[in-house]
């Protein structure tokens, strides 16, 4: 058990100078971290961050080091250097590897000074094989954290890992910013859909990610129509592939059913999600925190039954989880959702159910227990 003598060294790639999944994931973790009793001080080391970004995380519990550098060569030789003093100097019981990409600097220093050391995994950057130094580290690391089981399954499988490494580390919501709420008027003005039934989803609309199944729910759009026909499909988010799916609906008939809200900034997200009277994403997620974020304003949820989305979902407790890329199936989620006979409609049900098992106060529980095995 770890004490408030004891240091923690954190080591991610990039958390403040960018915005992204894996990057409002790290932020929950170190608030989680910050409150939580029987953490230890600790230092984070931020490869490609500079003094200049906001970070609302500086005190006195943790230090961070900036490296960012002209050149990535430049970055990672400061890491190992300031690494290396730091085990010279017995700093650390432990280290956490905030990604892959870092492990083969950092797991030849920790074997050299017998420092054990935990990596982080997010979702498909380990799905696959990846390269022998990487896949030995993660086979040397003391501890795997991993935010859902379907990342761990299809990381041992593919890089030949024990699962009795592993622990969970679930992405979390902030349930007081998520919350449910009236329609916001002044948007359904402006995607005209007043008194129109909801569906939307968030996501990136890039070629390289038509996994999200935006095409998918356009294509079951036609069934759900026969049977709700005031339903229209609210896709947020943008992206190169938007051309093909709004040529995807003209071909289906159902053009003007479809509307394209484009890029909706963090802040703005709320509103939007109070619009839907149903959230439908079929994708291939490693979690899925928009599932989280639609399910703590109250809104039913439709997801994918071959991915990370179990977790949020809690095996479909929660939600509907249906056969990815299958339009039917996706037809008759929706219909069933739309009905709102299921307790998973009822949204203070919901909202209670998907706080209690992934709010903040569920994090910090999770970072004690999981610093009590170190």
């Amino acid at each position: 058990m770890l004490n408030t003598g004891t240091q923690l060294g954190f080591v991610f790639l990039q958390v403040f100078s960018h915005e992204g999944g894996i990057q409002s994931y790290i932020k929950d973790v170190l608030a989680a971290y910050l409150k939580e009793p029987t953490s230890p001080p600790a230092d984070v080391f931020l490869l490609r961050d500079g003094p200049d970004c906001y970070n609302p995380f500086e005190g006195d519990k943790i230090t961070f080091h900036y490296l960012k550098s002209f050149h990535p060569l430049v970055e990672r030789g400061r890491l190992a250097v300031e690494i290396t003093k730091c085990l010279l100097s017995n700093s650390y019981q432990h280290i956490i590897c905030g990604h892959v990409l870092l492990t083969p600097l950092l797991s030849p220093l920790c074997q050299l000074f017998d420092t054990p050391y935990t990596t982080m995994i997010y979702g498909k950057e380990v799905w696959n094989p990846v390269p022998l130094r990487q896949r030995k580290a993660l086979q040397g690391a003391k501890y795997i954290w991993a935010n859902s089981r379907y990342s761990r399954d299809l990381a041992c499988v593919a890089n030949s890992l024990n699962p009795a490494q592993f622990h969970m580390l679930p992405c979390i919501v902030d349930g007081d910013i998520f919350s449910s709420g009236a329609k916001n008027e002044n948007l359904l003005r402006r995607y005209d859909l007043q008194n129109r039934r909801v569906l939307m989803t968030v996501a990136r609309l890039w070629s390289g990610d038509i996994y999200k199944g935006v095409d998918v729910t356009i294509r079951a759009l036609p069934t759900i129509l026969r049977n709700f026909p005031d339903v229209k499909y609210l896709v947020v988010g943008r992206g190169d592939d938007q051309p093909r799916l709004a040529e995807l609906a003209k071909d289906l008939g159902v053009e003007d059913q479809v509307v394209f809200a484009g890029f909706v900034p963090n802040e703005d997200l709320v509103e939007h999600y109070r619009l839907a009277d149903a959230y439908i994403m079929p994708s291939k997620e490693g979690f899925g925190i928009v599932y989280l974020e639609a399910m703590a304003c109250g809104v039913p949820t439709l997801s994918g039954d071959d991915d990370g989305s179990a977790d949020p979902l809690q095996d479909g407790r929660l939600g509907w989880r249906v056969p990815y890329r299958d339009p039917k199936a996706v037809a008759e989620g929706c219909i069933e959702i739309l009905k709102g006979d299921d307790i998973r409609c009822d949204a203070a049900w919901l909202r209670e159910q998907t706080l209690a098992h992934f709010g903040r106060a569920s994090l910090q529980k999770r970072i004690g227990h999981l610093l009590s095995h170190f």
